[in-house]
């Protein structure tokens, strides 16, 4: 029998097991992180248990800077500081793998995945081995062979995934190995900081060398190229090579560690038991010694990150359909769908649970429903796929769905109404969604049915792998699964998002989140589908003008950079612009570098800079042209629906940890406002006609108006309830004269205090944002803080409660966990803590705007007007409205925005109108 050697990507697998417990760390009863040491010992228990290894080691990285940075510095430049959790975990990883005798392999100079690289390669020339690479990187499939494998540990309760030779050549599309850096040296690596060729993905690239077979030859060939695709090979084709060197695993690196060094020796028993006892591994322990009982688990409980926590963590054994009694049942006939309907239509509440062909409402079929209304059983309705019977079937549920009196529950809810929305089906009645309960019990983790299923009822659903095949990505494939298949797991689904609706209902009481379930996310969640389908329509001549006339501009501020330099360079590098700023220039004295030697030229830098030398302001000019370019006005025309000709953005209401709501495909949330040119985009969204205009309605100032309520300040209650211009007011406070002597840099320095308090800035952050010594900026902050005592304690006892509880929350209760509240490390700590004073002002906000968002779409039924809301942006509500009805809904709308959330100082809500957006703002 050949030896199995295992080398394992210790770096890799530490990281993987630190964030896939991210959202729900494990913490021991001393409060200490133990993630990454679980994850990554669960990892080499499965290899020495089950995989029969005969040889292994771990491969380290050392901190030293490689062959790889040395000819590019930006290599892996991007990357984040490591988290300090695991940085305290390292040292006992360290500790795990010696107690299991296993060899650490590390060398400076040289990356883990070199030394694998290596070590593999000579155990193929010694021979009599079969070897294992054990990390999730799939850069590793250069090194795969007839002898050497790909094992990639498996990613949440999955199994692993073994690659050879075929599996990696299917995988990546190519006919040799050794392609495998072709591709990477064409795509890049946004991970590594490798550049590749833009534009060029993995499909492009693998079509590429599938027809050229290297880089080298496809840049010998580009006369056979065309237009963009052409332009970009030439242009970046250098760096191409570069990145194919920088992606290249070195297989003969100097590592002189022996093939009997990593021989499988017995294993510290003792320094084990000791190490699970203080990590309060208990499974674990009973897993490798049967009988095991950590001592110190539970003697000195600490108040964990989520308080109390709503989140188990997945046990070690899960059921799966095998295991449990159900009754799940297939509906093919009328008869039978009829029945159903009318059983239904009894019920105070059901499950349901459509299957579909596709992601997106607008274009899926409805090939069944499933429902439940007891635990362990379910009922499928099988439609037969793209016929009128299949219509005229669905359209059947239409009195079940409209039943203003039945309660549905589901998972991701939306999408399903959605669905039925663009089938002409409204769904009415009280909504219960598993996946926004979670999101409010746990806002950071993960909400997916399959994992609250394993978290909550320790069971394991069908994947749909198994109905699709593991590559199976198209949902077309869904109709051609037969229907028992389909039945069993449709019904299933149905079931467990029942049982999870059990499990979830109470535990919204229990934590304190069932006044923000019931009266801001469940109300806001068919407004939201009302506002996707009802979409935005856009101009797209008005975005090729603007286009053009940032290209224009991007060329001129290009001209004017190079001319201010001296000299031409590429103003898209950071390190060509870091020499010329720094270097050449020499606009400070002691620029900041980034890790691997770099200057930093990032926009908060530039900000500081500005004012030392016109070429900093005129490159911030230029970068905002560019963003404006690329992200609006040359890719919004593409989101257009053909159908409709209008946008429909997807709102996500799960998201984000402060509630507010998230907007994708496109985003309509980050439209810009603050900049003159960035506000130019809403040019381009119009009204549907000439016989409508858009009508936008803003709360004013309402993060600063809630932090007056709040706070309870009274000079800024004061302030408020007077109608004052609130800079103006607080400016005359803090510098001590009368308001209407308040000048403009009085008025300015008091606005950036009044916003910057929301985001908990301090002293050094107001010296950065007005370009003011830290002695100054301090004075003003101590001089404001001085003028609203009762501001400055309501920020200390936030932080206070946050240090207490573990949370803050909102005027409805919404919660954010901080589980960094309490860092030893001083950066980590604050950051926690401007996220305490910050959350429970934006979360209310957006709780606010939620919730006026739901009564204004009701009122407006109410009063049978034809009137749209088409986009709700931060605290905007944007409404496509028939000119004869602008001053009918103007009282309306105001009315239920300023009574959303009642406050102790005015909510004022300002209205436009106009023929596009930027007019109606």
């Amino acid at each position: 029998m050949a030896n199995r050697l295992f080398l394992l990507d210790g770096m890799a697998l530490i990281y993987r097991a630190h964030f896939a417990f991210i959202h729900r760390p494990i913490m021991n009863s001393q409060g200490v992180n133990t993630s990454a040491i679980l994850g990554f010992t669960n990892t080499l228990l499965d290899i020495l248990q089950n995989h029969n290894p005969t040889h292994i080691g771990v491969a380290f990285d050392t901190p030293e800077p490689t062959s790889r940075h040395e000819e590019y510095p930006e290599y892996k430049a991007q990357r984040e500081a490591m988290p300090e959790d695991l940085s305290d975990a390292i040292p006992n990883v360290f500790r795990t793998i010696e107690a299991f005798n296993i060899p650490v392999i590390k060398l400076p100079g040289y990356e883990a995945d070199d030394l694998i690289g290596t070590i593999a390669k000579r155990a193929e020339e010694e021979g009599g081995f079969e070897t294992y690479m054990v990390t999730p990187d799939k850069d590793f499939a250069q090194c795969v062979s007839e002898q050497t494998f790909l094992l990639r540990p498996p990613r949440g309760g999955g199994d692993i995934e073994i690659q050879g030779v075929p599996e990696v050549l299917e995988k990546w599309g190519i006919k040799r190995i050794d392609q495998v850096i072709e591709i990477q040296g064409l795509q890049g690596d946004s991970v590594d900081n490798i550049p590749g060729i833009p534009g060029i993905g993995p499909k492009t690239a693998q079509k590429l060398i599938d027809q050229y077979d290297t880089i080298e030859n496809l840049l010998k060939n580009t006369d056979k190229l065309k237009g963009k695709q052409k332009e970009r090979v030439e242009e970046f084709g250098e760096q191409a090579l570069l990145s194919k060197r920088l992606a290249k695993i070195i297989t003969d690196s100097p590592v002189d560690v022996t093939f009997d060094e990593l021989k499988i020796t017995e294993r510290n028993d003792d320094a084990l038991k000791a190490l699970f006892d203080e990590f309060e591994f208990n499974n674990l322990g009973k897993r490798l010694f049967g009988e095991f009982k950590s001592e110190r688990a539970g003697k000195a409980p600490v108040q964990s990150e989520f308080g109390e926590s709503a989140t188990p963590e997945v046990p070690d054994k899960l059921k799966t359909i095998k295991d449990v009694d159900h009754d799940y049942k297939l509906i093919v006939k009328a008869a039978d769908r009829a029945k159903l309907i009318q059983e239904l239509g009894k019920r105070k509440s059901f499950c349901f649970d459509l299957e579909t062909t596709g992601l997106d409402p607008r274009n899926s079929k409805v090939i069944g429903l499933a429902f439940s209304t007891e635990k362990g059983t379910g009922t499928y309705v099988c439609l037969p796929y793209e016929t009128d019977e299949a219509k005229a079937a669905l359209q059947e549920f239409r009195t079940l769905f409209e039943n203003a009196e039945i309660e549905k529950t589901g998972h991701n809810l939306k999408f399903d109404i959605s669905v039925l929305e663009w089938n002409d089906m409204e769904v009415k009645g009280p909504l219960f969604d598993t996946m926004l309960a979670h999101s409010l019990l746990d806002p950071d983790g993960q909400h997916k049915m399959d994992y609250l299923s394993e978290v909550y009822l320790g069971y394991t659903p069908i994947p749909i792998s198994k109905l699709l095949g593991e590559e199976g990505n198209e949902q077309l494939g869904m109709a051609l699964i037969p229907q028992e298949e389909m039945a069993e797991y449709a019904a299933e689904d149905a079931d467990i998002t029942w049982q999870l609706r059990g499990v979830l209902e109470p535990l919204l009481k229990k934590h304190g989140q069932d006044r923000v379930f019931y009266e801001v996310e469940s109300p806001a969640l068919p407004v939201l589908v009302d506002i996707e389908k009802a979409g935005v329509r856009i101009d797209p001549d008005a975005l090729s003008e603007f286009s053009e006339e940032l290209g224009g501009e991007m060329k001129r501020l290009q001209a004017e950079v190079h001319e201010l330099a001296g000299e031409e360079f590429n103003l898209a590098s950071p390190k060509q612009l870091g020499e010329i700023l720094f270097e050449k220039l020499k606009l400070v004295d002691k620029p900041k570098k980034t890790k691997t030697g770099q200057y930093t030229t990032n926009e908060q830098t530039l900000l500081r800079l500005s004012s030392k030398h016109k070429i900093v302001e005129r490159i911030l000019d230029y970068r905002q042209a560019s963003k404006l370019k690329s992200t609006y006005s040359d890719t919004l025309p593409n989101a257009i629906w053909s159908k409709t000709g209008r946008v429909h953005t997807t709102y996500n209401q799960a998201v984000t940890a402060t509630g507010r709501l998230n907007s994708q495909n496109p985003n309509l949330q980050n439209i810009p406002i603050r900049s003159e040119k960035g506000r130019e985009i809403r040019k381009a969204f119009v009204p549907r006609d000439e016989n409508h205009v858009l009508l936008s309605a803003d709360y004013s100032q309402i993060e600063l108006r809630i932090i007056a309520s709040v706070s309870k300040d009274p000079g800024l209650i004061e302030a408020f309830s007077a109608g004052h211009d609130i800079h103006a007011a607080t400016a005359a406070k803090v510098f001590h004269v009368d308001i209407e002597d308040v000048n403009p840099q009085q008025r300015s320095t008091a606005k950036m205090v009044n916003f910057g308090l929301a985001y908990g800035m301090t002293a050094f952050g107001l010296s950065q944002r007005l370009n003011i010594p830290r002695k100054e900026a301090k004075e003003v902050m101590d001089e404001y803080f001085t003028q609203f005592p009762a501001l400055h304690r309501y920020m200390d006892d936030t932080i206070q409660f946050a240090r207490e509880h573990g949370y803050v929350e909102t005027l409805t209760g919404r919660r954010r966990y901080l589980r960094d509240i309490t860092s030893r490390n001083h950066t980590v700590r604050s950051q926690a803590e401007r996220n305490a004073i910050n959350m429970p002002i934006q979360g209310t906000a957006a709780d606010m705007i939620k919730i006026a968002m739901s009564r204004v779409f009701n009122a407006l039924k109410e009063a049978d007007v034809r009137t749209k809301m088409i986009l709700q942006v931060h605290d905007e509500l944007v409404l496509d409205t028939p000119m004869e009805e602008v001053e009918t809904v103007k009282p309306i709308i105001r009315e239920n925005m300023q009574n959303a959330i009642p406050m102790d100082v005015p909510i004022v809500v300002e209205m436009g109108t106009g023929r596009t957006w930027l007019e109606a703002h």
